[in-house]
């Protein structure tokens, strides 16, 4: 009896090493629900092979994510640069480590409006989500043409600030006039008849807007992980790329349960096309877009050379 006990023993010590040994490492991930965001978001099936897990949690906005950042809860983000630099200048720990998407905006507005170009909104009302691209693109085609906004009337143009979902349905029962929209959601508005595209709003200095992934600075310190981490996302990023069928049938299904057509994945993913690219460069001029139009309301906003981390990319797309 006591040899056995003796065997079981010695098994269950065998059977916890073996797992303590094989266990992967698990990343906490913060994504958004958006078309463009669906690579991100694929990493999680590929992580075995990383020996990584991927626990995803979906945020309403990319700002939302930085307060889990700070509290520990969150390694890895992915958000709009401008929501990253927004929590760089309040002091959140975070490296921009490599873009996702570009693009990813578009200024509709309503059918029935009459509006057909960025000029005539004057005097109307335009609704954007809060601290996006989407906001920081408005104001800067606004200023393009020399139109005064503000949240309240006086101005040429009143802005509504609202969420992302509420925008389609503000349009759509002519509460505002226009909006500036992220996708699939703003594709859903011109597939559904109740939107017309006005402009890609990418005539800016800011050119197409990059999405961002972001490291926490405890998690880009853990050097194993952070790089395999970051192998895993070129790989996700390469799949979605290279099979297109395979990237449309999981944004669809797993992350939309089926909420959106084909037609609005391809037109919002032909918007927002993935890549990897992120440079100081680009960080910087939206940095100073930001400061320019009180995007953010940056107090100390954040040299992007500082900030900007493209090594474990490099490394990982070699």
């Amino acid at each position: 009896m006591r040899h056995l006990k003796c065997r079981l023993l010695l098994a269950a010590v065998a059977l916890m090493v073996a797992t303590s040994v094989n266990a992967a490492d698990k990343v906490r991930l913060g994504n958004l629900k958006f078309a463009h965001y669906g690579a991100i978001s694929y990493m999680k099936e590929l992580a075995p092979k990383y020996d990584l897990e991927i626990e995803e949690r979906f945020f309403a906005k990319g700002i939302d994510i930085l307060p889990a950042i700070v509290a520990g809860e969150v390694d890895v983000a992915a958000s709009a640069v401008d929501a990253a630099i927004a929590g760089r200048a309040k002091g959140v720990p975070i490296y921009a480590v490599a873009g996702f998407a570009k693009g990813g905006a578009r200024i509709v507005a309503g059918t029935k409006s009459g509006i057909t170009s960025i000029a005539e909104f004057k005097g109307k009302k335009v609704g954007v989500a809060r601290g996006g691209a989407q906001e920081l693109v408005l104001l800067a085609e606004l200023d393009k043409v020399g139109l005064t906004w503000s949240e309240k009337p006086g101005k040429d143009v009143q802005i509504l600030y609202m969420a992302y979902a509420d925008l389609n349905q503000a349009l759509m029962a002519g509460d505002i006039d226009a909006m500036s929209q992220s996708e699939p959601q703003a594709s859903q508005a011109i597939n559904k008849a109740f939107g017309v595209e006005i402009l890609k709003p990418y005539d800016t200095p800011m050119g197409m807007p990059v999405r961002s992934l972001v490291f926490s600075e405890e998690f880009y310190k853990k050097s194993d992980v952070a790089e395999r981490t970051m192998k895993l996302f070129v790989e996700a990023t390469k799949t979605f790329i290279d099979k297109p069928d395979l990237a449309e049938k999981y944004v669809i299904n797993d992350m939309f349960k089926g909420q959106i057509t084909p037609e609005d994945f391809k037109d919002a993913i032909g918007n927002s096309p993935y890549s990897y690219e992120i440079t100081p460069e680009h960080v910087q001029i939206t940095t100073d877009l930001m400061m320019k139009y009180g995007v953010g309301k940056l107090v100390n906003p954040p040299k992007a050379t500082d900030w900007v981390k493209t090594d474990l990319l490099e490394d990982a797309l070699k």
